[in-house]
């Protein structure tokens, strides 16, 4: 069999796994948030943390419980890290570092996953399964949390009330990611991955030493780590390393479980807002970019130039031989067009144009399918600006959903779209401006810019993923991409918030004859053109320093 045909296999073997789960989990998961009852865990988890799950919040109060919920988060790993040397089960390793403690926690709070250390010569087994792998469940609810929250928003009839955001962590923690990372374990294990907590042992006798490895609960972290499109691997090799995806049909089970819940939480959008239609137009615009990506990254990494490129199949540098050029596009494209940062390749040795389709793809704002939850919620807010010019083409105020998008609708969806790119270029700017971090390239020219624009579009953008090359371990970094992570995560929410409380203080506008269907393939079509050009226009000077000058050139 071909490398090529196997590529476009494994993409029909995707299609049809999330096909078959995409009804079953969206139904469940509308099921979940807004059913009246409460698990009998529920409960108990409820009166630990004081919180009365039957109180209707408006958006002020649910983005109170969000940005509280997730400082205490912050400031737990924080000092868990800063204290790992005093801990049990700490395999030896020291206490991180301030700057490094910051980042590590600002990143797996913001589900980022940024990680500027080697987990295996950092992290003991109560910091990477009490720590990293609690915030890998929790981060991926607040995600859920606050695109119900804005769902409820267009539901909603006069009341601008929008759930409750203790009761929406604790239903999505438990009822939907606990139950499926379970099982993804298992899986995982029976496909080889490892799950232990053994300590470090020399493994053979090698010229001019020996090599050690750690064992962990890997599987399980694994699970969590893909399915809440998290990203941070136990070890630094990520989901390259065979302890964490074995072979072949473990790279493409963790595929599924990276798209699997942002692809069903469009129906889970359509069921609660009473249109499967809906549903389907945001799922057919995912579908469509994702599958996109997919094409024209296969292509620039199949591209043969020469015999050496021939004989491996494609562009085989910094790829595993275990996946090939076809599984290592696939992962590629899915970790990037959504939030989860894992790898299975090395982006950095993927092919000038290649490279900058991981970069674009982060750029589009991780929507396609996107994180969980913030995958939906970006998209939405794709949504409104495309009805908004819609009806600046045939003047008529637009609406969605029956909401009308007045000037306070625009003005908050505006400066969603903005705020990331904001952080991203200046950033990147102020470190291309200093000396100073500057010497942390390992590469000069167009590939060298790449390297600084890649980590701060990743950590902006809440996804983790590195282009590798980079020395991200400096004061600079650390602090600077922390800072990039949380504002690049909380800030968005303020805004998507603040537009749910708007849309959900309105009274529904009856449709007419003139009103847009949004429902309808050419709406679809509008869509994925909006995401395109802002994308393009936005980040299109970068990209031609970076990516595509490196692309042309070679």
């Amino acid at each position: 069999m071909s490398p090529v045909l196997a590529g476009v296999l494994q993409v029909l073997a995707l299609v049809v796994a999330l096909g078959l789960a995409y009804r079953p989990l969206g139904d469940h998961m509308a099921r979940v948030y807004t059913s009246p009852r409460h698990l009998r865990a529920e409960k108990w988890i409820y009166k630990a943390i004081g919180a009365n799950p039957d109180t209707q919040m408006r958006w002020p109060a649910y983005l109170r419980g969000v940005l509280a919920f997730s400082a205490v988060s912050v400031l737990f790993l924080y000092l868990l890290q800063r204290l790992q040397g005093s801990l049990p089960g700490s395999l030896g390793f020291s206490s991180i570092d301030p700057d490094q403690a910051f980042n590590t926690a600002a990143s797996f709070v913001a589900n980022t996953n940024w990680q500027s250390y080697y987990g295996e010569q950092a992290m003991g087994h109560v910091v990477q399964t009490g720590g990293l792998a609690v915030q890998n469940f929790v981060s991926a609810a607040v995600g859920i949390a606050v695109a119900v929250a804005l769902v409820r928003g267009f539901a909603a009839t006069r009341s601008g009330e929008l759930g409750n955001f203790w009761a929406d962590l604790v239903r999505g923690t438990v009822r939907i990611l606990l139950p499926i990372a379970v099982i993804g374990a298992l899986v995982l294990v029976a496909c080889g991955a490892i799950q232990n907590f053994s300590g470090i042992h020399e493994v053979g006798q090698f010229t001019g030493g020996s090599q050690q490895w750690n064992g962990g609960a890997v599987a399980s972290q694994e699970a969590i780590k893909e399915l809440g499109t998290n990203g941070g691997g136990y070890f630094n090799a990520n989901s390259a390393h065979p302890f964490e995806n074995p072979n072949g049909l473990s790279n493409l089970f963790e595929i599924f479980l990276i798209l699997v819940i942002p692809f069903a939480l469009t129906r889970t959008f359509g069921r609660m807002v009473g249109s499967l239609k809906q549903g389907y137009a945001i799922l057919a615009t995912m579908g469509v970019i994702w599958l996109g990506f997919t094409a024209l990254m296969m292509w620039t990494e199949f591209a043969h130039h020469g015999p050496a490129f021939d004989i491996a199949g494609g562009a085989m540098e910094g790829k595993e031989t275990r996946f090939g050029v076809g599984g290592s596009s696939i992962f590629a494209v899915a970790t990037t067009l959504t939030s989860t940062g894992a790898v299975n390749s090395f982006h950095s040795s993927f092919t000038g144009l290649g490279g900058g389709i991981t970069m674009l793809g982060m750029q589009l704002g991780e929507i396609a399918p996107g994180g969980t939850g913030s995958g939906l919620y970006g998209m939405l807010i794709m949504a409104i600006i495309a009805v908004f010019i819609a009806g600046l083409m045939v003047g008529r105020t637009p609406e969605y959903l029956g909401k009308k998008i007045g000037t306070r609708e625009i003005k908050l969806a505006a400066c969603y779209i903005l705020i990331t790119p904001a952080l991203v270029l200046c950033f990147t700017a102020a470190a291309m401006a200093l000396p100073t971090p500057g010497n942390s390239m390992t590469n000069s020219g167009a590939h060298g810019f790449s390297e600084i624009l890649y980590a701060y579009t990743s950590g902006a953008n809440n996804n983790g993923s590195a282009f590798a090359g980079l020395n991200a371990d400096t004061q600079w970094f650390n602090t600077t991409i922390g800072l990039a992570m949380l504002l690049g995560r909380f800030l968005p929410m303020v805004f998507v918030l603040a537009l749910a409380g708007s849309l959900a203080g309105q009274r529904p506008v009856p449709a007419t004859v003139g009103t847009l269907g949004t429902h309808k393939p050419l709406f679809s079509g509008l869509l994925v053109a909006t995401i395109m050009i802002i994308a393009g226009l936005t980040y299109f000077p970068a990209l031609a320093l970076g990516p595509l000058a490196e692309g042309l050139a070679s």
